[in-house]
């Protein structure tokens, strides 16, 4: 098998993934995802299309994820992943589908207006 390669993006976040046939070892960035993303919670969302899929110990992955926080970019790298596993085998597409892992989540962070302190928030109003 050679190696498939597809991205994903969350938020400001961007993963590039190589997924080849191997043993389930995943590099983030040069470092294990159990370091990178250091909470349960965080390696949940980051292999979450591999457990859906049922083949966590079937691939290594080596993964190149920039911008955003830790959060989008788990969140990158899941859909990334699901990408790929796509891609290799069709058959698993409807199983992602049913969980939400092959849409990209498009929400954004609402741009700064001028004139408020935030997007929406106004500075704060005093009578004297």
């Amino acid at each position: 098998m050679s190696t498939t390669n597809t991205s994903g993006r969350r938020k400001t976040a961007v993963a590039r993934i190589y997924l080849t046939a191997g043993n389930g070892n995943i590099i983030v960035n040069g470092k294990d995802y159990k370091v990178y993303f250091p909470t349960l919670p965080l390696q949940y969302v980051a292999t979450q299309s591999l457990l859906v899929a049922e083949s966590l110990a079937n691939f290594d992955i080596k993964v190149n994820v920039q911008g955003g926080g830790v959060k989008g970019q788990a969140e990158a790298v899941r859909l990334a992943i699901a990408k790929a596993l796509v891609e290799l085998n069709p058959e698993v597409k409807p199983a992602l589908r049913a969980k939400g892992l092959v849409t990209r989540d498009d929400r954004m962070v609402e741009r700064k207006k001028p004139g408020r302190r935030k997007a929406r928030r106004r500075f704060q109003f005093s009578k004297r």
